[in-house]
């Protein structure tokens, strides 16, 4: 019966994990980070990711630039693009490393150390990839906070607000940070239960041989 539930838990985690590392590549592309909403020109709506700046109307669709230089960039979409790369990497070495590492893959059944390691690490992994994805769209949530109450931004102006893209990379971190806290619980516990097993047996074998004197 725990054998069941730690591998229907490691299933659960390594899904949560999965989950977050294909929404985390989502929002590293996505060009919806800041959304500009011009109050004269309301067919209009502006939005800039870390990769291009795009403007979507009403009759023709959307279209959107490149950025020309990285240097040019500011510095917290530089950071964010560096950390979210960084995200997805590790992600992607987790899922690796976690997948030999669960119970129901037969390959390595005989070092079961070696597995738990594996998956030990691959949690781990999630978890720094997950908060690698919350830091950057933490980032830039905060300087367009900030740049929207600037007072010293005349009132006409228009602000950034938060895009879709931030929720998304929020919601990634989250799936990320979860799934590898759920593989590191099956990791503890299977520690936990081989070394009652462990004490049970010698137990018994102390109590044999008090018997046999």
């Amino acid at each position: 019966m725990a054998l069941v539930y730690r591998t229907m838990m490691q299933l659960a985690g390594i899904l949560f994990c999965l989950l977050g590392w294909v929404l985390s590549c989502l929002t590293t592309y996505l060009p919806q980070w800041k959304n500009l909403n011009l109050e004269l020109n309301e067919l209009e709506i502006w939005t800039m990711g870390l990769w291009q700046a795009c403007v979507v109307q009403e009759e023709g669709g959307m279209q959107c630039k490149e950025f020309d230089s990285f240097l040019a960039l500011p510095p917290e979409l530089k950071i964010s693009r560096i950390l979210m790369f960084v995200s997805n990497g590790l992600g992607l070495s987790g899922l690796l490393l976690s997948g030999f590492g669960l119970d129901c893959l037969k390959i390595g059944e005989q070092q079961l150390d070696l597995k738990r390691r594996l998956l030990l690490l691959g949690g781990i992994l999630f978890w720094i990839s997950g908060v690698t994805a919350i830091v950057p769209v933490s980032w830039v949530a905060h300087t367009t906070v900030q740049e929207f109450w600037d007072e010293n931004i005349p009132d006409i102006v228009p602000r950034w607000d938060f895009g879709e893209a931030l929720f998304v990379g929020w919601f990634a971190g989250f799936c990320l940070i979860l799934g590898g806290s759920m593989l590191n619980c099956t990791v503890c516990s299977a520690d936990a239960q081989s070394s009652s097993v462990h004490y049970t047996v010698a137990e018994e074998q102390d109590n044999c041989q008090y018997l046999e004197s």
